[in-house]
């Protein structure tokens, strides 16, 4: 059984691991250079190809003809696209006679779209999980073939909840490769009416809105704290970045304000207050008695 895949991210490493232990043959393998503005916590796909041998390339659009004509050659019995940044065309999809699947990291038909890790923190969700599905021309539509829950805890951030997803994506393929690849190809039609959708963030989507409550803001931090570029305000024109914070309560503050709290900082939001555990301003990172030591002549002043 032949497979061509589209991989990107430690997903993508997964993937083409799982297909190997399964006994699909890969042909080829499409994936994206590595963006130099982007902080790369992750590993190469690339990398993993050259050391498995496995012909791996990375155009810019491989919706050319000159690449659905490679993907021809291949002759592959399935695609399969892990984490891969880009839509595949239908010309793409229609290519392989066994269908074309794709692994999204949430529970479909829940957060559709980019950024599903970050989204399903940022709105308070419990619980998320991974979905093997069939590609159709609109994304993340398709029936679903597999997919697993997994619990979303109070204190996880992106990457922790991503580490968890890892994890149910290696089991997931695992058991449903082998028999995917034997023709047990089961699919469940996807009810888009149950289900929502989300595009992609931005690092200035990370600005903090000080008269929301301090949960909702305390979601966006972990949501976007290291590896990504973090929540942020000012103060008096100076960017500060707020990595880790938690709620708090406290007297009644204005939103924005800030207050010393026996030796602690904290921040008015809309709803409760912000107690702070790192920052990073001037690309100095603030943590402990740092904290209060930077603050002590700024109480009462507002972030923005």
């Amino acid at each position: 059984m032949r497979a061509v895949v589209f991989a990107y991210h430690n997903m993508g490493i997964i993937g083409i691991r799982r297909l190997l232990g399964a006994g699909f043959e890969i042909p080829l393998v499409f994936s994206h250079e590595l963006d130099p503005h982007e902080n790369v916590w992750f590993g190469s796909v690339s990398e993993i190809c050259g050391e498995l041998n496995i012909p791996c390339v990375c155009p810019e659009d491989p919706g050319q003809p000159e690449w659905i004509e490679r993907i021809k050659a291949a002759k592959p019995d399935m695609l399969f696209s892990f984490y891969y940044r880009s839509m595949l065309s239908t010309a793409i999809l229609s290519i392989p006679r066994l269908g074309a699947y794709n692994l999204h990291g949430s529970y479909l038909p829940r957060y559709r779209g980019r950024c599903p890790v970050n989204w399903v923190i940022v709105k308070g969700e419990k619980a998320t999980g991974v979905t093997l599905h069939e590609m159709v021309e609109k994304p993340d539509a398709g029936p679903v073939v597999a997919q697993i829950q997994v619990a979303i805890a109070d204190d996880d951030t992106a990457l922790t909840l991503f580490k968890k997803l890892e994890l149910a994506a290696d089991g997931l393929l695992s058991e449903t490769l082998p028999q995917m690849r034997a023709g047990d190809i089961k699919k469940t039609p996807m009810d888009l009416s149950r289900g929502s959708y989300y595009g992609g963030r931005k690092p200035e989507d990370g600005r903090i809105v000080w008269n929301k409550p301090a949960a909702e803001i305390y979601n966006l931090i972990r949501a976007v704290t290291r590896p990504y570029p973090g929540a942020f305000g000012f103060m008096e024109n100076e960017k500060i970045i707020f990595w880790r914070a938690v709620p708090a309560p406290s007297d009644k503050l204005a939103p924005g304000t800030v207050a010393m709290q026996e030796n602690t900082v904290l921040i008015g939001t809309g709803d409760g207050s912000l107690l702070l555990e790192e920052i990073e301003v001037r690309g100095r990172v603030l943590q402990d008695r740092s904290l209060p030591e930077y603050f002590k002549n700024h109480e009462g002043e507002i972030v923005q």
